[in-house]
């Protein structure tokens, strides 16, 4: 719509003007974020190399390769100590550089979308960046999406904060940056744009989705070029199931995976808020830390001791491979590691450490899956049944149910393991996890930390269909258009004005100069004063002017940028609208109204 269709003071949306970037610049930033953020994944797992390889192996190397289980370390028991000292490490650096590096940090990263305006502290990303090193090289059960989620999204914000723009774009950055930060770290770009859209923007569309997509398409790139092009995870060829009634009977099974792993997704988020309500009773976060951490010490030794590695340590993609490969069938084995890597993610996490959940969730899903394809194929209830097959729908469900982003879960399981004869098997089974997972628990384990804060994060991206209508679709007809001569003491002692809220247009010589709300508690208030004053002296002049064919979302950004209390809607298209072209008016009343009319759609 034509700005000069609506009538307002020019100064504020001028400002908006000088303070909005265009997309062309907005998206050349983005690409900043994302050349900066790929490059900060590359170091980021060189770090976490070099402090695993030095604490557990006693070597200064910064190669490891977390596909592969960490041979038997040198300290023997000792062993024991060395999450203890990374947890001393990350709770001196988290309680005196940067308290909200702790924990997972995507829901920090979302706070400060909803909350704060984009705006995260530069620091962050640099104290995120070590404390999650530490606790992951050092043995506690977290993973590292969640650390360069947080410090792609602080790089954006940075940005957005050294440079002027409008909360709405750093808000695309931060997005941006922690799309780019998934993308890199785990070779996704597609998955990396879903998890922006789907638990990052508030808003989609071209503005902030192209953004979003460059830093993402760009971080993955540069991850590429020094971590390779191979998938996540090496899976062998699976053999589809082709008969009808065996596929048939594949996708009941993969159902109720799902919903066992929408439980399994269920206990995950109570188990971790209970350890960190569990653990908040220890007053001192150094203590607080160790003891988790000596846990964790505890039952890597155990684990290794008993079944020859220490299975939960670290982002736990060892233990993955080799499910995914076949080196790993015990169906009990599986189910025990599950419940271990459960305990161990909630007790690290719910101590005080740095990382992520997205690694333990594929850690877990593949757990249940494969515990579950085993049984399946011990019974011989379906021909040619896979635990690598099972175990991948598992790690999709369980990151679907986990975190309620059900594309972002099946778009990236299926990149990391491009086996797109299971994408049909993993969109059943995710459904249904998130479906169960709702039933149980309302929230997911990113909002479930916000909530318990009276931090409310959207459930979904509703479209504001309400925005589309026409300003005479949303309009009070029932207005009044008085001269500015109307004695006021006169007006309100009309009898039509009893028991109702009216609005007043006032002209002069037909034209539009003014307005005003009159209600019955005023009329009643004033009785038989006599105050002198016309409608003139008493009209407000903080309105706007609309046309009857105008779009409401335009109608509200006028109102807005001009403080306006009402928008006169007016018949016709002249430059000069008169009194006699008054159809209604549109008031904040109006406004809220319709929102909740437009509700109803998805209730």
């Amino acid at each position: 719509m034509n700005d000069s269709s609506i009538a307002g003071p020019p100064t504020a949306a001028v400002d908006e003007k000088l303070a909005s970037l265009g997309l062309f610049r907005l998206s050349l930033l983005a690409v900043v974020v994302g050349v900066v953020t790929g490059f900060g994944a590359v170091v980021f797992r060189l770090l976490i190399g070099l402090i695993h390889n030095v604490f557990f192996l006693g070597q200064f190397t910064a190669f490891y390769d977390a596909n592969r289980f960490t041979p038997p370390s040198l300290w023997g028991a000792g062993v024991i100590l060395v999450p203890v000292l990374g947890g001393l490490a990350v709770t001196f650096l988290v309680q005196n550089f940067a308290p909200e590096a702790r924990g997972h940090g995507v829901p920090e990263v979302m706070d400060a979308i909803y909350y704060k305006e984009g705006m995260i502290r530069p620091v962050v990303a640099a104290i995120k960046s070590l404390a999650s090193a530490f606790s992951i090289g050092t043995g506690a059960a977290v993973g590292r999406e969640g650390p360069i989620i947080q410090i792609g999204s602080s790089l954006g914000s940075t940005l957005g904060q050294i440079i002027a723009m409008t909360p709405g774009q750093r808000i695309t950055l931060v997005a941006a940056g922690a799309g780019a930060g998934i993308a890199a770290t785990f070779n996704t770009p597609i998955g990396g744009v879903m998890f922006a859209v789907e638990l990052m923007l508030p808003e989609v569309s071209v503005r902030t989705f192209l953004p979003v997509a460059l830093a993402t398409g760009t971080a993955t790139y540069i991850g590429r070029l020094f971590l390779g092009v191979a998938p996540a995870f090496h899976v062998p060829a699976l053999v589809p199931v082709a008969d009808p009634v065996s596929s048939a009977v594949a996708l009941v099974l993969y159902g109720v995976l799902g919903a066992l792993v929408g439980l399994a997704a269920t206990a995950f988020i109570r188990g971790l808020h209970l350890c960190e309500d569990a653990f908040d009773h220890i007053a001192n976060p150094y203590v607080r830390h160790a003891v988790g951490m000596l846990g964790i010490g505890v039952l890597m030794y155990v684990l290794m001791r008993n079944f020859g590695h220490y299975y939960v340590e670290g982002v736990g993609y060892a233990t993955v491979q080799d499910i995914l490969q076949g080196g790993l069938t015990a169906g009990a084995l599986m189910a025990l590691l599950f419940v271990c890597k459960l305990a161990a993610t909630s007790v690290s996490l719910g101590s005080g450490a740095s990382g992520g959940i997205f690694s333990p969730s594929l850690y877990m899903g593949a757990t249940v899956g494969g515990a579950f394809g085993g049984l399946v194929e011990t019974l011989h209830v379906l021909p040619a049944a896979s635990i690598p097959g099972f175990a991948i729908v598992g790690m999709a469900a369980m990151v679907g149910g986990g975190t309620g982003a059900a594309m972002t879960a099946v778009t990236m399981i299926f990149e990391m393991t491009r086996d797109y004869s299971l994408v049909m098997p993993m969109i059943v089974a995710v459904a249904i996890s998130i479906g169960i997972r709702r039933v149980l628990s309302r929230e997911n384990i990113y909002t479930a930390k916000l909530v318990s804060r009276r931090h409310f994060i959207p459930k979904a991206l509703h479209a504001n269909m309400f925005l589309i209508r026409h300003a005479s679709d949303v309009m009070d007809r029932d207005v009044m258009v008085l001269p500015a001569e109307l004695r006021f003491d006169e007006f309100l002692r009309r009898p039509d004005l009893a028991g109702k809220l009216q609005h007043v247009v006032v002209v002069k010589d037909d034209r539009i100069v003014g307005v005003q709300r009159v209600n019955a508690a005023l009329r009643h208030g004033l009785g038989q004063a006599q105050t002198g004053a016309t409608l003139g002296d008493v009209a407000r002049h903080d309105f706007i002017i609309a046309r009857a064919e105008d779009i409401v979302f335009d109608v509200i950004s006028h109102m807005w940028r001009a403080k306006a209390i009402m928008a006169v809607v007016v018949s016709g298209h002249d430059p000069s609208p008169r009194g006699s072209q008054v159809v209604g008016v549109i008031s904040k009343e109006h406004v809220a109204d319709s929102v909740a009319e437009s509700i109803k759609t998805y209730s």
